[in-house]
């Protein structure tokens, strides 16, 4: 059992780190769609060289979670950080669609490593009853990359004269700078105990710590559920960056306004997990995660109905508040339900899930916009949502979810010597 750490700066220090990295990361996904579509590529392309983004983190994520589980955890940012520097650079220098394909599977790899990495300090660092707030509080680092980094691409990258591919070119340089910066917020993540034992304070040494089997981890209720519902909101926010600039373009909107459109969506993240702990006190974690859900599908198939950039605003506004709900209880919801050693391993499973989706969605993406135009995506999209507001409603209520489910297992638990006292059964 991990024991909790007084101060929180390790997670401010965490936000900012995934703050840079995200923002890289969010400024090059646009900005490799719009330099494909420079080179020549069609909506089919652009969908496979997204799906490549995903292709390495979805072989080797569970061995990267077992030498998590079984050691420290920074210097996976630290080598997800130099990947996703690396992976930008050369993207923006390359010229062949194949070899952008190849450098954004980088980009994808090292993005892989720092959320295992980061993600893992956050369940080892935090007691059951704070990881839905830590967690969300650590997802606002990727919103608020979010929000920066598609406004960045939008003004560096220009359509007029041809300009695209030089400019597109340009984004990726900048986001590869922006990645580098993320090294500067990466001292004393872990705790002296976990860097002299490896292990989280409290707990087993992790050289000692037994191997739990992976189908072991899966069949635990509520890891599958949380699995999915990560997969259908990953894959929603991942199609979104990188199919509405084809949107835009059959539909004559700037590059610079389809930048705002991104943000906004990142800004109404940001402004759902702030409020997310009073929205589980009067919800709880299954009707939030199941109506989110729901509201977000039915926002998504809006999006394939050409609308005016105004009423296009309002839906990613209120689609990215959904959206917003399901990355951080996901993660709260694998880590309560996997074994005490075996978290890090579980996490790796729900980003491998993740991965899965941002492989077989954009790749489906691709093949519906080249048959039914760049709309259909989203439909695809309304229809995963869908099934997750279904799964949702089958979430364990674990530890962590405030409210009264809480208060009425403390105050049971106090009543308990009272009733033996008295004879009396429960």
């Amino acid at each position: 059992m991990n024991t909790p750490t007084p101060g929180r700066g390790w997670l401010l220090r965490l936000v900012l780190t995934f703050s840079f990295a995200q923002a890289a990361v969010s400024m090059a996904r646009p900005a490799v769609s719009y330099r494909a579509l420079a080179l020549g590529a069609d909506e089919t392309a652009v969908g496979v060289i997204t799906g490549v983004y995903a292709l390495l983190p979805l072989l080797i994520a569970v061995p990267l979670g077992r030498r998590t589980d079984q050691g420290r955890c920074t210097p996976l940012l630290a080598v997800g950080i130099a990947l996703i520097t690396g992976g930008c650079a050369l993207s923006g220098v390359v010229a062949s669609l194949p070899a952008m394909a190849a450098w954004s599977g980088v980009m994808g790899l090292g993005h892989l490593c720092f959320v295992i990495g980061a993600q893992s300090i956050v369940a080892r660092r935090s007691a059951p009853e704070e990881r839905d707030r830590n967690f969300g509080h650590f997802t606002i680092g990727a919103s608020l990359g979010q929000l920066v980094g598609p406004v960045g691409a939008g003004l560096l990258i220009s359509e007029h004269d041809g300009a695209m591919a030089r400019t597109s070119a340009t984004a990726l340089l900048v986001s590869a700078a922006a990645a580098a910066c993320a090294c500067t917020a990466l001292w004393r993540l872990e705790q002296r105990q976990e860097r002299r034992e490896g292990a989280p304070a409290g707990g087993t040494p992790r050289a000692a710590a037994r191997r739990v089997p992976v189908l072991g981890i899966l069949r635990t209720r509520g890891v599958g559920a949380g699995i999915f519902i990560s997969l259908s909101v990953l894959s929603a926010t991942d199609i979104l960056t990188a199919y509405l600039p084809v949107v835009g373009e059959a539909q004559h909107i700037a590059p610079a306004t389809i930048g705002l459109l991104l943000s906004l969506r990142a800004a109404a993240t940001i402004a759902c997990r702030l409020v997310m702990t009073p929205m589980l006190r009067l919800l709880g974690r299954t009707a939030l995660l199941t109506t989110t859900c729901a509201a977000a599908a039915l926002l998504c198939a809006a999006i394939a109905v050409p609308l005016p950039v105004w009423a296009l605003a309002l839906v990613l506004a209120a689609l990215g508040f959904c959206l917003g709900v399901g990355q951080p209880l996901s993660m709260t919801t694998v880590v309560q339900a996997a074994p005490d050693d075996a978290r890090s391993t579980a996490l790796a499973l729900r980003l491998t899930g993740n991965r899965l989706g941002q492989v077989a969605a954009p790749a489906g993406a691709g093949l519906a916009a080249g048959v039914a135009g760049a709309a259909a995506p989203f439909v695809l999209l309304g229809v995963l949502l869908l099934g997750s507001a279904v799964i949702a409603v089958r979430v364990p209520r674990g530890p962590g979810v405030p409210g009264r489910t809480a208060a009425r297992a403390t105050e049971a638990r106090a009543c308990r010597p009272k009733a033996r006292r008295s004879g009396r059964g429960s």
